[in-house]
């Protein structure tokens, strides 16, 4: 039977701790293994993180920031008249763009501009049309669908 006297840590498992400032001759004598002298090698020494000795710490240096970032924003898709021109499509809208990797796969909404020339019918289907992207595509003979 195994009692508490018999047991005992695994072999190699448990070091003797360094016994420091015994005298020069043991070799971690005078400092004590903590160098030469300073704020470091004092005992209860501590300071607040980012603390630089007394220097204007960079976090405070560096200039602050401006702006800020809406979370609530809707990412959208923005493509161009010019865009939609190349398309050999009749009909466009924002999961055909996704799957064509023409526009970010994690838009939302489909916004179409007005930047370039359209020639051909196109039916388009978007969330947001500009004015003069309406009045090109429907010069051409298409069809623009806002919702």
């Amino acid at each position: 039977m195994i009692t508490l006297e018999d047991l005992k840590p695994a072999e190699g498992s448990v070091k003797k701790s360094k016994r420091v400032g015994r005298g020069r001759s043991s070799g971690h004598g005078k400092t004590s293994c903590r160098g030469n002298n300073g704020e470091g090698q004092r005992s209860g020494n501590s300071h607040k993180r980012g603390f630089e000795g007394g220097q204007m710490p960079s976090y405070r240096q560096a200039p602050k920031l401006k702006g800020f970032t809406n979370y609530f924003a809707i990412p959208c898709a923005e493509i161009n008249v010019s865009t939609l021109a190349k398309l050999d499509v009749k009909e466009v809208n924002l999961q055909y763009l996704k799957d064509n990797n023409l526009v970010d796969r994690m838009a939302e909404r489909l916004r179409v501009l007005g930047n370039g020339e359209i020639k051909k019918a196109v039916k388009v289907s978007a969330y947001y049309v500009t004015a003069s992207a309406k009045e090109k595509i429907e010069a051409a003979g298409g069809e623009v669908i806002i919702g």
